[in-house]
């Protein structure tokens, strides 16, 4: 059995070897004035937020192979997850924002790739929008588990551009033993864009939460 469980541990250290340092690169070129509502709901799960902490795999130690394999081993014992995409815009955001998958399903442990397209429709001006997330129902929150995604970071795009955007994510394995999660079979992971506000010091101000 150990010498079967090698190969996904070194496989699955790879992967996150490589998704933190996307991570790490990302909050590098970010802005520097993050806003206060963004740590408080990663860190707490408000609101249906997707924690991202050591506690739920949010800053796995890449040293820490046991730790890893724990986490992104697919429990094959499971049910199958599913897990639906929804997207919007605020009303004053000329951009077209949808998911390009329906839904995909997922076992606990197993990550998955998803993602949604965005189109500036303005044909005057580029835009920059920054979106927020969550999750429903809200207390899967701490289970969810975002590797990498486009969220509260500054998104531009050129007149008439059209991108795709990924959305990396996993279940965490823990989600099995919580009873309160007993008959969820659902999950839907929600974004919505709202266009980017500078104040007079032309930092990035706090966009409305979803809460």
């Amino acid at each position: 059995m150990d010498q079967m469980r090698k190969p996904y541990e070194k496989r699955n250290a790879n992967t996150l070897y490589y998704t933190v340092s996307i991570i790490l690169g990302t909050v590098a070129l970010s802005y520097g004035s993050v806003p206060l509502y963004k740590t408080i709901c990663q860190q707490t799960g408000w609101g249906g937020q997707p924690i991202k902490s050591a506690a739920h795999g949010g800053t796995l130690d890449p040293n820490d192979t046991d730790s890893i394999a724990a986490k992104l081993t697919p429990v094959t014992t499971s049910r199958r997850l599913r897990i639906t995409f929804a997207g919007s815009t605020s009303d004053i955001l000329p951009w077209k924002f949808t998911p390009q998958q329906r839904e995909v399903r997922v076992l606990p442990g197993e990550t998955a790739l998803a993602f949604y397209t965005a189109t500036n429709m303005s044909k005057e001006e580029d835009i920059i929008g920054v979106a927020t997330y969550s999750v429903t129902p809200a207390q899967v929150a701490p289970y969810f588990s975002k590797i990498q995604c486009f969220c509260f970071e500054e998104q531009r795009l050129n007149k008439g551009e059209t991108v795709d955007m990924p959305v990396f994510f996993y279940i965490d394995p823990e989600f099995l033993k919580d009873p309160n999660m007993k008959g969820i079979d659902t999950i839907t992971l929600n974004y919505t864009f709202f266009k980017a506000k500078y104040d007079k010091h032309g930092h990035l101000t706090p966009i409305p939460a979803p809460y």
